[in-house]
């Protein structure tokens, strides 16, 4: 595949270029087996809506279409579960979770890769991603095979890490 040059320039970024290399949706390590895309998380409602207002640009517009979102502030009746289980930014800079491409952090980081980024922080960001799987066991050890209103913060929590606890 040719290389494909973006350019962003949102809120967070200015003039910040990337290459796609692979295919979109194609090619991810092979420990990396995330069980939503990013435009299917987007429309189930992940990170109380706020998280992707005015990157609309750099992805594809059918990301969009449907999609759980709010400008204007986090609002976590926009989630699929209705809870909140994100943490502030700020906290995720503080522990130091940011890695300098994706200042918004884990899910620009996946829409990016989906697309076909790969980058020095992929190997991290694949660990971090295996190490919520914990949230997975937890559900299945405390809660009914389909009960979806069982543990709805850590189903949400699941949902935003490309995890697909309505299935769980």
């Amino acid at each position: 595949m040719k290389p494909v040059q973006v350019t962003v320039n949102d809120l967070m970024q200015h003039g910040y270029v990337y290459y796609r290399t692979e295919p979109p949706g194609g090619n991810f390590h092979p420990d990396f087996r995330p069980g939503l895309t990013p435009g299917e998380m987007l429309k189930l409602g992940v990170f109380g809506g706020k998280y992707m207002t005015d990157c609309r640009d750099e992805f594809p517009e059918e990301w969009f279409e449907g999609a759980r979102l709010c400008h204007e502030r986090h609002d976590p009746g926009l989630n699929f579960f209705g809870v909140n289980a994100s943490q502030p930014l700020s906290v995720w800079r503080r522990k130091g979770w940011i890695y300098f491409e994706d200042p918004r952090g884990w899910f620009q980081w996946y829409c990016r890769y989906y697309m076909g980024r790969r980058c020095p922080d992929d190997e991290r960001q694949i660990r971090r991603w295996k190490g919520i799987r914990r949230h997975v066991s937890q559900l299945r050890k405390h809660c009914r095979e389909g009960d979806i209103n069982c543990r709805p913060r850590q189903r949400q929590a699941l949902l935003n890490w490309a995890y697909d606890s309505r299935v769980i």
